[in-house]
């Protein structure tokens, strides 16, 4: 099929499954979908493993000093937890921004991997946690395949995991494939980083110690905090603090805790700190922050 009638597909497709401005998980598990009629705000989020395919519209990605800006043309991966940024900056009620999020998984990426003969990645460690790359024709296939069984349940349960390996197999391919590759090598540094991620997320309530979290990666404090740094822009304990403050940001939206019980149960002893450093993250006190996101379905949410 052409590039064009491709990607009029996927448009077409996304809108049909997508009638209404916000974020929607759908009956396959690693895809959710995004729409917005016009530009947003700079949305703080914790970017979970994934691919995101923009199918319409335009996006301005900030990761620390790193921005990136990409649209139909080129596609977005996160292959770490990341805590960024995003804004959709080309977007109308006609036109509204579209995207489609698949969420990559290492074990899949392993299975994947075991028996292809693909080149080491040699160089390219320890790099930041994301990146762009070009969209193919096969790639937008896959993801218009993937999209079509949504209106097929009964194919779900077979065809489903042979385009998602589709698709894992054309990002492993793709120009940036041997960053993906890297994650699956268990000693290579991105590998360690990434249990170091794993951990600090485990244990996020709890006072964070360098030592253990660079225990747990297998590497010294010093190696943990400069390619730590590398690779997510900021230092573990910031990490642990956006972690922090996304839950409670959670708690207080989805089930309905006061902010300091919210605060108290992510790990902060005082609430007047936590407030203060919720404020800085989402740029309004824990109150005035979810009654706007109740009030907006695309405030909180970034794809």
């Amino acid at each position: 099929m052409p590039e064009a009638a491709l990607a009029q597909g996927l448009i077409a497709a996304t809108l049909r499954h997508m009638p209404e401005d916000g974020m929607a998980a759908t009956a396959l598990p690693n895809l959710t979908i995004f729409r917005a009629q016009g530009p947003t705000d700079s949305v703080p989020v914790l970017h979970k493993p994934a691919v995101c395919l923009i199918v319409q519209g335009a996006k301005r990605v900030m990761l620390g000093t790193e921005v990136f800006l990409y649209d139909a043309a080129t596609y977005f991966v996160v292959s770490v937890d990341l805590a960024l940024s995003g804004q959709v900056i080309q977007a109308t009620p006609d036109q509204p921004y579209l995207c489609l999020r698949f969420d990559l998984d290492l074990y899949g990426i392993n299975d994947l991997l075991f028996g292809l003969h693909l080149g080491e990645a040699e160089g390219r460690e320890a790099g930041l946690g994301a990146f762009l790359s070009p969209v193919t024709a096969p790639l937008q296939d896959a993801f218009l395949r993937l999209l079509g069984l949504l209106d097929r349940p009964a194919d779900q349960p077979v065809l489903g995991p042979l385009i998602e390996r589709e698709i894992l197999y054309r990002l492993l391919t793709g120009p940036q494939g041997a960053r993906l590759r890297q994650l699956a090598r268990p000693g290579s540094r991105d590998a360690r980083i990434g249990r170091a991620i794993g951990w600090i997320k485990a244990n996020y309530r709890d006072t964070l110690r360098v030592a253990e979290v660079a225990d747990a990666a297998g590497m010294s404090p010093s190696a943990l905090h400069l390619y730590f740094k590398q690779m997510t822009q900021m230092s573990p304990l910031q990490y642990q603090k956006h972690i922090r403050l996304q839950e409670a940001r959670r708690l207080i939206l989805a089930e309905g805790m006061d902010a300091a019980s919210a605060g108290f149960s992510v790990g902060y002893e005082s609430p007047s700190q936590f407030s203060r450093e919720y404020r800085r993250l989402f740029g309004a006190p824990p109150r005035r922050d979810t009654d706007r996101l109740r009030a907006d379905p695309t405030a909180g949410a970034t794809l």
